[in-house]
């Protein structure tokens, strides 16, 4: 709202200053910041409410070190994440942007299954909380809108510099063109045209031609594959929101681990964001052009903003706990940044300790089933599964094993970066 407003009034009285808010760069600034104040100042509130309603996580005994003093903290703290994260966006955001839309839309949503399987756990008492068919359904919901926006809306389009040649010759099944523009900054190589695709393109680390169509998969399946590619992409979304989500909800569950983890990934999506929504580093990148997608930038730095300052009150011995509120809320809009700067292929990579944390479990109890039937009795691959509790039952410090947990996400968050160069 502050960006139009700016806008008037540079535009109609030239009021020094107000020109900043066409960059960026300065409302990314600001809306980390405003995220920061947001859940260092109204945090302790939120939480002195959550006390007083006597929303409080209940512990299981595991037998694990330090568990059982974590009775009765405040659960559901993803509500401050959540004020931290809108508050910014509709502050400093252009809210008639598509990729915000489709932000702002991802978060509403998510947030509301997580709160409603946090209140039935700690209000309706049932730790089994929300369903899980009603979860699943929740999460495929938001794929599919998720999807279908992505495929279907105008505004988002990929551009790409081809000659009038290869215009000319375009398959027509290449992609629907939605703009066609002079290039004029390429009059030495010849005659090029800007054109802006509709497309269901991404990009695949570590190759040289590094951008696959998800509509060749279906190509040796039919001749007019194209017709049923958004079905195929749909499903692919609703997967991968899915999948990431409860990732992120599976490594929730020591003090900091998921929301400084979360805070590593968005600060490289941001990253990907910028350059690939401004076609001077696109280009001198060799990446995907992505036009308008800049603006999401200022969603990921409030998103950041609001995982680092939600860590002032979560990290060890934390006095809030995020709660499904927040864990599925990260968890799926880590999946939609990605798709929407289109490097969700990069997720194993980037977000390799949820699918490390998301895996020990499935190998856990896959193990365990297929022992107790061949052996008579269950057995285990780890100590307990997710494996950051496996590392506590080595005897690690939970402070020492999300430290090095956080400095393992650095180091793949790097690794991913520098896949913008090695192909």
């Amino acid at each position: 709202m502050l960006y139009y407003l700016f806008t008037y009034l540079d535009a109609e009285y030239g009021i020094p200053g107000a020109g900043l808010f066409q960059f960026i760069s300065f409302r990314t600034a600001m809306a980390v910041m405003l995220s920061l104040i947001i859940t260092m100042l109204f945090g302790k509130q939120i939480i002195a409410l959550l006390q007083r309603q006597q929303v409080k996580e209940s512990v299981r005994n595991l037998g694990l070190e330090g568990q059982i003093e974590k009775q009765g903290t405040p659960t559901m703290g993803g509500l401050i994440i959540l004020s931290a994260i809108l508050f910014p966006v509709l502050f400093f955001a252009k809210l008639g942007n598509i990729y915000i839309l489709i932000m702002l839309i991802a978060t509403v949503w998510l947030g509301a299954i997580g709160f409603l399987d946090d209140y039935i756990k700690v209000f309706k008492k049932d730790k089994r909380g929300l369903a899980g068919k009603f979860k699943i359904m929740g999460q495929v919901s938001i794929g599919i809108i998720v999807g279908a926006l992505i495929y279907f809306h105008p505004d988002i389009v990929i551009r790409e510099s081809m000659s009038s040649h290869k215009l000319e010759q375009l398959d027509p099944g290449y992609g629907d063109i939605y703009n066609v523009q002079e290039n004029t900054t390429a009059q030495d190589t010849g005659q090029l045209y800007n054109v802006d695709l509709h497309s269901t393109k991404t990009t695949i680390p570590f190759f040289k031609e590094n951008e696959f169509d998800y509509a060749i998969i279906l190509e040796s399946i039919s001749s007019d594959y194209r017709e049923y590619t958004w079905i195929l992409y749909i499903l692919i979304v609703i997967f991968i929101i899915t999948a990431v989500s409860n990732g992120v909800n599976m490594a929730d569950g020591l003090d900091g681990l998921a929301s400084g983890l979360s805070a590593i990934v968005f600060a490289v999506l941001a990253l990907f964001a910028y350059v690939s929504g401004n076609t001077i580093f696109a280009d001198y990148l060799n990446i995907m052009y992505i036009p308008n997608l800049g603006e999401l930038v200022i969603f990921s730095g409030a998103l950041v903003g609001a995982c680092v300052g939600f860590l002032w009150f979560n990290a060890f011995p934390a006095k809030v706990f995020m709660g499904d509120t927040g864990s599925l809320a990260l968890g799926g809009l880590i999946a939609v940044l990605a798709l929407l700067v289109r490097k969700e292929l990069l997720i194993p990579l980037l977000c390799g300790l949820f699918l490390i944390e998301n895996v020990s479990v499935i190998l856990q109890v896959a193990y365990f089933k297929y022992t107790k039937r061949k052996y008579g009795e269950g057995r285990r691959i780890f100590k307990m599964a997710p494996l950051h509790h496996h590392y506590q039952k080595l005897g690690f410090h939970e402070s020492k094993i999300v430290t090095r947990f956080w400095i393992v996400g650095v180091f793949l968050g790097l690794l991913t970066i520098i896949t913008l160069k090695i192909r």
